[in-house]
Formats: C-alpha cells, structure tokens, sequence
C-alpha cells in the first residue's frame, strides 16, 4: 500500500503514505476519515445492491474489495471506490436476465477491458470529452438513480412515505447544524428505531436478500466459456468498463483540484480493471470511483493518502459482518431517503438554471440535453456519453468550418492574381472551399498563399488538387505558396495521387 509502482514523490508531499505513518496527526486524520467513510457507504452499497437486483452482501463485498484493492493499484491517493449506482445501472439486466454467475463474469471481463483500456492509455483520451458531455453524463445519472426508487414508493404501506420525508428532512436539516457524523447513518439510524419501536410493519433490508455473516471467499463464475457467453456478457463488459472508467477518471481530476496534488490517470485505469477482476472473483458487482464518498474523504475529512481508502474498505466489513443483524431491520424507505438525496446532490443544478441557459452557447446546451435523453432513453451512461461526444465533435466541426475565408490580398499585374486563404483546412471547412475562388475571369497564374492556414488531412489536398485542375481547365497556372513544414509535406506527399486517374 505504500507507493508501489508510482513515481519518486518529494519528501513533503501530502499523499505519502510513509509520511502520515510517521506523523501521529496525520494517521488520526487518516483513521478518522476512513471510518466515517465506512459509515457512509453501508447504506449506499446496499441501496445500489437493490438497483443492480442483488443481495445487499453482494454490494457490500464490492464495496470493501474494491476499496482495498483500489488502495494498493490505484494512481489516485485518498480517492474511495465501491459499489455506485452508475455500475449497477449498466449490469442490473445481466442479473435480471441471466442470473448471479453471468453477472460475476460480466464484472471480470468489464475489469479485463479495463485494463487493457489503462494499458492502451485510455486516459488520455479524457481530454477529448467535453465539459458539455460530462455535465450531462452527471444529471443523467442523477435521474436515474432518481428514477430506479421509484418502484420503492409504489404498492407499498402508506407508512413508507412519511418515513421518507422524514429521511430527506434529517438529511437536508442535520448538516446546517454538524457534519461530525454523515447525515445518511442519521437518517437511517432514526428510522430504524422508529421503524423498530413503533412497530410500523414497512419493507426492511432483511426483506432483500440475506447479509453476509462470514468474510467473502474466492467464488469462479458458473457459466460455459463459450462465444455465446461472450456475446451474452461482451456488450455489459464493455458498458461498464466505459462507465467505470469515465466516472473514475472524472473524479480523479476533480480530487487533483481540490488537494492541489497530480495523479497517474493511466495507473488509476488499469488500477480500476485490476479491482474488479478481484472483486468479480470474490462475488461483488463490480463498482468505480464514488464522487460523493471520495469528497466526504478528502473534502469534510482531510483525508490525502491510500490508507483511509484501504481503512474504509476494512471498517466496511468489520461492521456488516459484525452487526449483519442489526443491518437488516434497517427499513427500505430510509434507503430510498438516501438514493433520493444521492440523486439530488449528484444533480449539476447550476447546469439548468436560466440564467446558466441563456448564457451558454446553444450547441454546448444541445450537447448536454441529447447526452441526458440518451442515457435517460437507453439506461446506458456509455451509450450517451458517445453519443454526446460525437454530436459535440459534429457541432464544433461545423462551426469550424465557417472561420475559413477566401480573399485576395492583391494583383501584382494584370496576369497574376493573389488570394489568402486562413483558417483551419480539414474535411468539413475544405468542402466549401473550391467554390470561393473566381474561375469565370481567371488570369494566366493563380497564387494561393496558405501562410495563415494548415492543412491537416487528404480531404484538403484533394480540395487544392481540385481547385488547381479548374484553373488549369482554363488554362490558368497555380501556385500553392506560405505552406508550414507539415503541410507541405502532406501535400507533397499526397498531391496528384488521389483520385482514380493517377
């Protein structure tokens, strides 16, 4: 757990595990951090288990194996990752569908692309998504975790809904007065014992499966090592490798803000597929970084190393198994109290504010609502966020290629015409460009100064190719000139060989 496999750190860097061991203040803060960290994920561990369709050990195994094993291969210290909703929304139809041993297989194999992902520098490619996209990977998130409580508050005793609204009052009102213990194990505590000393007959945890009452143990998945298990499992696999990964590396970059220190996103990737191979052999359903948990450490906490992400992951355990039983009279209601906060503080509420709307540009506005009602549509974060992608890579390359203009700077004699081409010449902004040129009074020689722009892809070469044979057609000679290093060697390279004739 120490550094391994991360770089040579100063002697005064916050994130050493070697130097909060040895300074006494530092492993309280530390200590402190991961139990309260613990605390918090009991309630949220077993209302994801609930979403993906699992018993609530199953969550909670995820939750204390990913952690630990995050603690030692991740590249970003203090960073908590367990059991999330993002995760079970993606893998709850394998379990719905195919059962317990297609969902621990799906989990490995979703850690196994990670990993490769990690290995191919995945992270990396974190900086082509746009601000635009991750804001609405996080309210489509929020609504569905909004939208999976639902069928929690119907068909149930009436009961269920002023212990709810007693939840969310606890919740929103006890972190105005402290925030020394997490409002959720508040709320859940309260209710329960009222639940308890009333005697209010209310659906409980108990009610969804069995807790765990001995430590996990190596468990190999039941399925057949066949393409059709593959083609079963291969598309969940991926989903959630991309999701994990998205959300992980999302919340890494916003931990490096708020401590002021860097991480190794590569090392993070992989360090997250490692995980969930572990996790999936140990019977959890997988998981990622936890946004909210993750600031609860390093935000309301101080926590800044590895050892309150492993000590969250040993509390995590020690409590469920040590108090399984009182676990489960815990009352469904406080949890979809909890799921309902979750949903409400994952919400980017700033992203929808009029006055936010009417500031932003509508194609980052466009951007954001098509990546919401893509996930809202299919239930798959991924899906939505590549979808986003590629709606904002089309919008910018077509307000891209209206900054390219054609004009002529000057005629040095009554032969000779000049014309200036700036902007940037690729597919989308050189399609346009054949038609602002004057062919119909040509001189005998053309030039072409392309000083003030770059040519970046066979697309333009092929556009200078064109407008080049016009002219020529009317027996008017053209000179390309003002080409940077690189793009006159495209062009060089790419001139004349292009079309079916050469």
């Amino acid at each position: 757990m120490s550094d391994t496999l991360a770089p040579p750190r100063p002697a005064g860097d916050v994130t050493s595990v070697r130097a909060a061991l040895r300074s006494p203040r530092r492993l309280r803060t530390e200590v402190l951090a991961g139990l309260v960290v613990a605390l918090a994920l009991i309630p949220e561990a077993i209302a994801f288990s609930i979403i993906a369709g699992v018993d609530p050990r199953v969550g909670l195994f995820a939750s204390f194996t990913m952690a630990v094993s995050i603690a030692f291969l991740g590249g970003r210290p203090a960073m908590i990752s367990a059991a999330t909703g993002a995760v079970a929304l993606v893998i709850a139809p394998v379990v719905r569908e195919h059962g317990m041993d297609y969902l621990l297989a799906t989990v490995v194999l979703g850690g196994v692309i990670q990993v490769v992902l990690g290995l191919l520098g995945v992270a990396r490619l974190m900086r082509f998504v746009p601000r635009s996209v991750m804001v609405g990977f996080v309210n489509a998130l929020a609504i569905l975790i909004f939208l999976s409580q639902v069928p929690h508050l119907l068909g149930v005793p009436w009961a269920v809904y002023p212990l709810v609204a007693a939840g969310l009052v606890v919740m929103v009102a006890l972190p105005r007065l402290t925030t020394a213990v997490p409002a959720p194990l508040v709320a859940i505590v309260g209710l329960t014992v009222v639940t308890v000393g009333f005697a209010i007959a209310v659906p409980t945890v108990g009610d969804e499966g069995r807790l765990p009452d001995s430590l996990p143990s190596l468990v190999l998945p039941d399925v057949p090592l066949t393409l059709e298990t593959l083609r079963i499992i291969g598309p969940y696999a991926l989903g959630m490798a991309l999701v994990g990964l998205m959300e992980s590396l999302m919340t890494a970059t916003l931990v490096d803000d708020v401590t002021d220190t860097r991480s190794d996103k590569t090392r993070e990737s992989w360090g997250q597929g490692v995980a969930n191979v572990i996790t999936g052999f140990f019977g959890g359903m997988g998981g990622c970084a936890m946004i909210g948990q993750t600031m609860i450490n390093v935000k309301a906490s101080g926590a800044r190393t590895r050892i309150s992400t492993f000590l969250a992951g040993t509390f995590l355990l020690v409590l469920v198994v040590g108090l399984g039983d009182l676990v489960g009279i815990i009352p469904m209601a406080a949890l979809v109290a909890v799921m309902v906060m979750v949903s409400v503080g994952t919400m980017d509420w700033h992203s929808i504010r009029p006055s936010t709307l009417r500031r932003m540009p509508r194609s980052e506005t466009a951007v954001m609502v098509v990546t919401v009602a893509v996930v809202v549509a299919t239930h798959n974060l991924a899906i939505g966020v590549v979808v986003g992608v590629l709606v904002a890579m089309a919008l910018f390359a077509r307000r891209v290629a209206h900054l390219v203009r054609v004009v002529e700077v000057e005629q040095p004699d009554a032969d000779t015409r000049v014309y200036a081409v700036e902007g940037e010449l690729f597919f989308a902004s050189s399609n346009d460009l054949v038609g602002q040129f004057d062919y119909a009074d040509a001189p005998r020689h053309v030039v072409v100064d392309l000083s003030r722009a770059h040519v970046w892809d066979a697309s333009t070469v092929a556009t200078l190719d064109a407008i080049e044979t016009k002219y020529a057609a009317r027996g008017t000679e053209v000179t390309f000139r003002g080409l940077d290093a690189v793009s006159a060697a495209r062009h060089e390279r790419l001139s004349g060989k292009l079309t079916a004739g050469h």
